[in-house]
C-alpha cells in the first residue's frame, strides 16, 4: 500500500478531474509536444534523415559489440535497445525479472531528485500493459541530464535544435524541389502557325518531369518585348540550385549533426582514408560510447547487487594495436631491466603507479 501511495490521485473531491505527472518524459508529454510542434510549423523530423540513422546505427552496432561482465541479463539485444533509445530519446528503462523487459512509456516518483518508484507500460502485442514496480526493479539509463531535472535524459537532437531543424529543413526543401519543380521543363520558341497548328504542336510534347512544356510562337514573345529570333535557344524552367549554396549548407548541416553524436564528420568525406577512419572509429568508442557504457554499468552494479562492467573499446578494436605492442614490448622490457637491478615489492609498485602503470 505504501508504494501504491506515491501514484495515488486525489480523491474525495466534488470534481473529478484527472491529474497528470509533471515528470515531461511519458508518452502523453512527447504526444503534446508533437503537436505543438505541427501547430507551430515544425514537424522536427530530423531522425529521419539518413545522417541521423547513421550515427544512431553506429551508437547501436558500437554498443551490442560490448563486452559484459557481472551479469547475463545485459545482452546484445538490450544493448542495441539502450543504444537507439539513448540516441533518440536520451534515457532507456528496463523492468528486472528473468530477463530486461524495456518499458515504451514510464512515469516516476523521486525523493532529493533520485527515483523512487516507475509506473511502467510494457509493450505487449495486443497494447501495453501497466506495471509498478519499486527504483530497484527498474534499470533506467540516461544520458545528458540536466540539473534540473536529473531523473531524465535528452538525446543529442534535442540539445542540437537548431542544428537538427536546419538539416529537416535543407533535406525537405531539396526534395519538395525535386518533387513539385518542372525539371526538365522548357520554354520552346518556334515559328507563329494557325491556331490548330499551334495546339497540335502543343499537346504533342510530353515528359516524364515536364509538367510546364510551354510552345511559345514569335508573335506572342515579340508581343511580351523578348524580340526573338527563330534560333533562339530553348529558356530552361529548371530552378537553379546552386545560388542558394544547398549543396554546402547540407554537408555543413550534416557535419553539425554527425559532430553531436560523437562521429567525426571526416569519417564520411569522399576523400577519407584508413588512417582517418580508424581515428574516427576510436574517437566514437572511446569519448562517446565507453563513457555511455561506464555509467550503464554502475546504473545495473546498483540494482543488480553485483559489480558490472561494460567494455566498448576492446570488442570494438578501438586502439593503436602496433602501438600496444611497441608499449607491450617496451614494458617487458623494462620488468626484466627492474629485476635485473633487484626493484621489486613497493618499490615497483610505485615505479609503476608514476607512469600509470599501477592498474
Amino acid at each position: 500500500m505504501g508504494m501504491m501511495n506515491l501514484f495515488r490521485r486525489n480523491v474525495g473531491k466534488s470534481h473529478n478531474n484527472e491529474t497528470r505527472s509533471a515528470s515531461g518524459t511519458g508518452y502523453t508529454s512527447a504526444i503534446i509536444a508533437a503537436r505543438g510542434a505541427y501547430i507551430a510549423g515544425s514537424s522536427n523530423c530530423a531522425e529521419l534523415t539518413a545522417t541521423v540513422q547513421t550515427a544512431v546505427g553506429l551508437w547501436e552496432s558500437g554498443l551490442s559489440l560490448a563486452d559484459v561482465d557481472g551479469t547475463d541479463l545485459i545482452d546484445r539485444a538490450s544493448l542495441a535497445i539502450t543504444a537507439r533509445a539513448l540516441a533518440l530519446r536520451g534515457e532507456a528503462v528496463f523492468l528486472i525479472g528473468e530477463r530486461l523487459t524495456p518499458a515504451i512509456d514510464w512515469d516516476l516518483a523521486t525523493r532529493d531528485g533520485v527515483p523512487r518508484a516507475y509506473r511502467l507500460t510494457v509493450p505487449e502485442i495486443g497494447g501495453g500493459r501497466s506495471v509498478t514496480a519499486l527504483a530497484g526493479e527498474v534499470l533506467h539509463f540516461r544520458i545528458g541530464s540536466d540539473a534540473a531535472t536529473p531523473w531524465a535524459g535528452s538525446s543529442p537532437l534535442k540539445r542540437s535544435t537548431l542544428s537538427a531543424d536546419l538539416l529537416e529543413q535543407i533535406e525537405g526543401g531539396l526534395r519538395d524541389v525535386f518533387r513539385d519543380a518542372p525539371l526538365g521543363s522548357q520554354i520552346v520558341p518556334v515559328p507563329e502557325g494557325s491556331a490548330d497548328d499551334m495546339e497540335s504542336l502543343r499537346t504533342s510534347f510530353r515528359g516524364n518531369r515536364g509538367a510546364a512544356l510551354v510552345i511559345e510562337g514569335v508573335a506572342q514573345a515579340t508581343a511580351a518585348g523578348m524580340n526573338p529570333n527563330i534560333g533562339k535557344s530553348p529558356d530552361q524552367l529548371s530552378p537553379d540550385l546552386s545560388r542558394t549554396l544547398a549543396n554546402s549548407l547540407l554537408i555543413e548541416a550534416k557535419g553539425a549533426i554527425l559532430s553531436a553524436y560523437g562521429v567525426l564528420p571526416g569519417w564520411f568525406n569522399a576523400t577519407t582514408t584508413g588512417p582517418l577512419v580508424r581515428e574516427a572509429q576510436r574517437h566514437l568508442a572511446q569519448w562517446v560510447l565507453q563513457p555511455i557504457a561506464m555509467q550503464m554499468a554502475e546504473e545495473a552494479s546498483r540494482k543488480l547487487g553485483g559489480r558490472v562492467l561494460i567494455d566498448v573499446v576492446r570488442p570494438a578494436q578501438a586502439f593503436d594495436a602496433g602501438g600496444k605492442a611497441r608499449a607491450l614490448s617496451t614494458m617487458v622490457q623494462a620488468l626484466a631491466q627492474a629485476k635485473e637491478a633487484g626493484i621489486e615489492g613497493a618499490a615497483l609498485q610505485d615505479a609503476l603507479s608514476f607512469i600509470d602503470w599501477a592498474d
